[in-house]
């Protein structure tokens, strides 16, 4: 297979592959309305980073729980969605993308459930490590699905919607946190997690009238189903047939016999690689790394804890500042989704990392100024506050939404669901740990060390985005492969040094 996939790519260049996929068709409203659809699973994701850092602080006190007891409650939903982004790929090269976001939808529902009727601690856990699986399904099938939909012009901003949702939710979380607040404290955590399910019931019935990935039909060999799907999705009947013909072409040359079932692809991208795949490889699984490691989910699911060392004890002013902070999250993601297909992923992404850098440290700042004074200098906790709120809105900017755009659209088809779960993989392992250590590392070193160790982190995040994440915006799904092979685009530096390696 892999010689038959990388042949047809060889006489081409960058320019002759974009020929493939028309330029400057607008969105499709079908094609929006399917995009929402699949990527309100990413909500689930979201609300449970958001309400969860509120819920804790009563779970604590009504079950009597440890501090390392919370880490684990916390971060295995982060651990055992790992086992979900792992299953998608070959799920959804099997059952279809469509019926993978069905499964990923009831998966977390049954979890939500039991998650808001657990009478004790162990039962807790088992609901949140079930909806941890149904958390790993959707966050790698609703932007693969979606990217699969979108015309080029377009799939930066249709792919961030996972991020928007997911940031939706968070914010979400922190307003159900502050409403429920009042609440006898053995009621109001089982209400917050409980009410998850109801997006996850939604999802689940309006993936009923969500279509098909044209692209995982033509690679069944039902290209007669894809084609009536892309008249649907497309802007007008030529579009379809263009995107048809890229399509076919490209399925072809990865799976000449048809009716493909995703076999040989991890064999392909872990054993013997052509060099632009382990390009693409890297990339995915660097992007993904560099987002969790960040300390992003920690630090959303632990800001109570970071805002009570800034000196704010009350648990509806801890939950009023992180309103705040969702509101700030939700209003930068917006503004990377509308401008990504415009500005590009690279100047967002260096932007946002590199700023994310800076935010970092003058937060390890003030906190280290607050940890080692008698008191609580006025300067040191609204610099604390924010450096914490510009963290959170860089993310927004850079990683947050492109991690999900980039590693979902530079595989190639063949290898789009499987190579995308191995990077979410990643993706759900880093976060994981870090949720798991985070509090546990910040009583060691405290957390002004804490947050300088994060931002040396992604010092080094924006040195590897730099040199090893060339640009794919206006780029068609077809041309990925040609993209990472080609040395002669505006970002062959990664390219060469990894030659080197």
């Amino acid at each position: 297979m892999e010689a038959a996939a990388a042949t047809p790519m060889e006489p081409m260049d960058v320019e002759e592959a974009s020929k493939l996929q028309p330029k400057g068709f607008g969105i499709n409203k079908y094609t929006l309305i399917c995009s929402i659809l699949a990527s309100t699973n990413s909500i689930l994701l979201g609300y449970d980073i958001g309400v969860m850092s509120g819920a804790v602080l009563y779970i604590e006190e009504n079950l009597k729980i440890s501090s390392t007891q919370v880490e684990i409650l916390v971060g295995s939903l982060n651990v055992l969605s790992l086992v979900g982004s792992l299953a998608s790929g070959r799920t959804s090269d099997s059952i279809g993308r469509r019926y993978t976001t069905f499964l990923a939808s009831t998966t977390f529902l049954i979890g939500a459930l039991l998650m808001g009727l657990a009478p004790s601690f162990p039962l807790l856990l088992v609901g949140r490590m079930i909806a941890g699986v149904g958390v790993g399904y959707a966050l790698m099938i609703a932007p693969v699905y979606t990217a699969e939909l979108s015309p080029a012009t377009s799939r930066g901003l249709l792919s961030s919607f996972p991020e928007i949702f997911i940031t939706f939710g968070i914010l979400l979380g922190y307003i159900i946190n502050y409403a429920l607040s009042g609440l006898p404290p053995h009621i109001n955590w089982r209400i917050m997690l409980g009410i998850a399910g109801i997006p996850a019931l939604g999802v689940g019935l309006g993936v009923l009238t969500m279509p098909e990935s044209p692209r995982w039909l033509v690679m069944k060999g039902k290209s007669e189903e894809a084609k009536k799907v892309l008249i649907k999705i497309s802007t007008n009947e030529i579009e379809a047939e263009e995107r048809l013909k890229s399509i076919t072409e490209a399925v072809a040359a990865a799976a000449p016999g048809g009716k493909w079932n995703g076999q040989g692809v991890w064999k392909e991208l872990l054993i013997k690689p052509t060099k632009p795949i382990r390009r693409i490889l890297i990339a995915a699984i660097g992007i993904n790394f560099f987002m969790q490691a960040s300390g992003n989910d920690a630090v959303m699911y632990y800001s109570p804890e970071v805002f009570r060392a800034a000196g704010i004890q009350r648990k509806r002013h801890l939950f009023s500042v992180n309103v705040v902070m969702g509101i700030t999250k939700t209003c930068f993601v917006l503004f990377s989704a509308l401008y990504l297909d415009r500005l590009g992923r690279r100047p967002l992404l260096l932007v946002g990392s590199a700023g994310m850098t800076v935010a970092l440290g003058l937060l390890a700042l003030g906190s280290k100024a607050m940890e080692m004074g008698k008191g609580r200098p006025t300067w040191a906790v609204v610099l604390s506050i924010v450096a914490l709120c510009g963290d959170v809105a860089l993310f927004s900017i850079g990683l947050g939404p492109i991690a999900w755009v980039y590693s979902s659209e530079i595989f190639p088809n063949r290898m789009r669901a499987q190579g995308s779960s191995l990077a979410v993989s990643v993706n759900r392992l880093v976060s994981g740990v870090v949720s798991m250590t985070f509090l546990s590392i910040s009583k060691e070193i405290t957390f002004g060390g804490m947050f300088m160790v994060l931002s040396g982190i992604m010092a080094l995040g924006t040195l590897f985005f730099y040199f090893f994440l060339p640009e794919t915006k206006g780029k068609s799904l077809e041309e990925m492969e040609v993209l990472f092979q080609d040395k002669d685009t505006n970002s062959t530096t990664p390219l060469q040094i990894e030659e080197t390696l």
